[in-house]
């Protein structure tokens, strides 16, 4: 064995504590070194205790061997060659454990099973009810252009022996035609009618203050006040609406603002403006 003032090779043992006086002989802390060095304490302190497996590979040990020997002035080149460190352990390689062939081929059939299972359940009743709604209703297909007949089923004979009259089959004339307009109702004298040419939201109320109508109304509608019945009005979407009274129409411009109408109507059936 030789000293490490003399670059000689060095055992092991002992260069970790020829560090630790070096770094004592100098006055500064493990926690010190580390700072001047950026290294972390626990470092510093596994080099004095030569624990080379908390640093990490050889590589690392001998660069932090030669770092902190420079540090304490001691020949770093030497420690760092000469010191034998144990060569990093090799990760150990967990093997899988073994299956079986014959249990994977029965687990994926058993999955396979399960999902063959989960789709019959859902498709077949959505099936039978689709076909049974397509047979039950295939009869009853009536052509829109021209007529169909219903066949009645053949009469049956009465319990005293005598059968019952035959019944006739009558046609079922199917047509594409457009149904009747709705006609609006005629105003009686007196009356005030409200006609909506496009959807509108209405709030009428009576002389005492109560709610007639609050709702939204759709085009086509009508509504049909009484004398005396209605006392406010609230419509909106004044553009679609126009108003008659006793058979002529009102000019509801001067009841409009931001496109709604509101207008309260006198004892006498003349329309009034009204504050919002």
């Amino acid at each position: 064995m030789t000293s490490l003032e003399t670059g000689m090779p060095e055992t092991v043992r002992g260069i970790g504590e020829r560090l630790r006086q070096a770094r004592v002989r100098a006055g500064i802390s493990p926690a010190e070194a580390g700072a001047k060095l950026k290294m972390p304490t626990h470092v510093i302190e596994a080099l004095e205790r030569e624990d080379w497996a908390k640093i990490g590979a050889p590589v690392f040990v001998r660069g932090h061997l030669r770092s902190y020997a420079k540090l304490l002035d001691l020949p770093a080149d030497t420690i760092a060659a000469n010191v034998a460190v144990p060569p990093a352990r090799a990760a150990e390689l967990v093997p899988r454990t073994y299956t079986p062939r014959m249990q994977r081929v029965a687990e994926q059939a058993g999955r396979r099973l399960v999902y063959v299972l989960i789709t019959a359940t859902i498709a077949v009743p959505v099936w039978l009810a689709t076909r049974s709604h397509l047979d039950g209703g295939a009869n009853d297909a009536v052509p829109l252009d021209g007529t169909a007949t219903l066949t009645l089923p053949q009469p049956d004979e009465s319990v005293d022996g005598n059968a019952r009259p035959r019944v006739q089959p009558e046609p079922l004339v199917a047509s594409i035609a457009p149904l009747p307009q709705r006609t609006q109702a005629p105003v009686a004298a007196g009356d005030l009618a409200v006609s909506f040419s496009g959807e509108s939201w209405v709030r009428v109320t009576a002389p005492d203050g109560s709610i007639i109508e609050q709702a939204l109304v759709q085009p086509g509608q009508q509504r049909i006040f009484k004398s005396g019945q209605l006392g406010q009005a609230v419509l909106g979407n004044a553009q679609a609406i126009s108003v008659q009274y006793q058979g002529r129409p009102v000019d509801l411009t001067p009841y409009i603002r931001a496109n709604v109408a509101r207008f309260a109507v006198s004892s006498d059936g003349s329309l009034q403006p009204v504050d919002r």
